[in-house]
């Protein structure tokens, strides 16, 4: 999923060269759900229907117990649009969130009951990791090898499932952070998949909407590459979903509890 772009290599020293860089995709994505037009997402243009049922999950249209949503994705000159059916029983949830939607693109994020809808209480974390810090740390050293649009354009995050023991079982990649975790979940999702006593990593920093996500999905341990926000380490917590951050080969940083840590 990338294509080269021609460039002019500089050095310092006065040195010009061409050179063929590959660059990652980046393409619309068009939401819609029951017909209606929803979201339109950057994103790289690969594992979509993973992506389009993490982010479902993520905007609480749909819970972890609900059906898989059908869907059809199609490919266009401009872009891809991507057309879900909710379940009947999720219908209310899908208008609710239409209609709160419609009014933070009307006017930005504004008055008290859209504040409340962007900080909604989030689950409590009841899954727990079986992983211990050898395990992160295995992980960590592991995770760059199973980049390989990263590591052919520099240009995209990853987000993992790890086992408890440390093995990468599942990578999804994205320009977008927040859409490379959409896509772990979803394709885990889709294949059935728990956590296993495992634990999410992310190649990048650690935002709030990071949190929810894993919350959202019963993520046992979330570990992130770069540093927590305060209002994502704050969020974590009250949720009790432990959370490492700044995980690097030499150290990391544990925000919460877990008895495997």
């Amino acid at each position: 999923m990338d294509s080269a772009l021609s460039f002019t290599r500089l050095t310092p020293d006065g040195l010009a060269e061409a050179i063929d860089r590959p660059l990652a995709e980046e393409v619309p994505v068009a939401i819609e759900y029951n017909g209606a037009g929803y979201a339109v997402l950057m994103a790289t243009p690969a594992d979509i229907a993973d992506l389009v049922q993490g982010f479902s999950l993520a905007e609480r249209l749909v819970t972890r117990d609900d059906a898989l949503l059908d869907m059809d994705v199609h490919r266009t000159e401009a872009g891809i649009i991507a057309r879900a059916t909710m379940p009947p029983h999720r219908a209310d949830a899908l208008l609710d969130r239409v209609r709160h939607r419609a009014s933070d693109s009307s006017c930005g994020i504004c008055g008290i009951e859209n504040l409340e809808q962007a900080m909604r209480p989030l689950p409590t974390v009841t899954n727990r990791t079986r992983a211990d810090r050898a395990a992160i740390f295995r992980a960590l050293a592991a995770l760059y090898d199973h980049q390989p649009l990263n590591a052919a354009t520099g240009a995209a995050h990853a987000a993992a499932w790890i086992g408890a023991d440390g093995a990468i079982r599942l990578v999804r990649e994205d320009v977008g952070r927040h859409n490379a975790f959409d896509k772990l979940i979803g394709a885990m999702a889709r294949a059935g998949a728990g956590w296993d006593g495992g634990f999410a990593l992310l190649s990048s920093r650690c935002s709030y909407e990071l949190v929810e996500k894993a919350a959202l999905a019963n993520c046992p341990l979330l570990v992130t590459i770069s540093a927590p926000t305060r209002l994502a380490a704050e969020r974590a917590e009250a949720a009790g979903l432990p959370l490492v951050a700044l995980a690097r080969p030499d150290a990391l940083l544990l925000r919460g509890h877990s008895d495997a840590l």
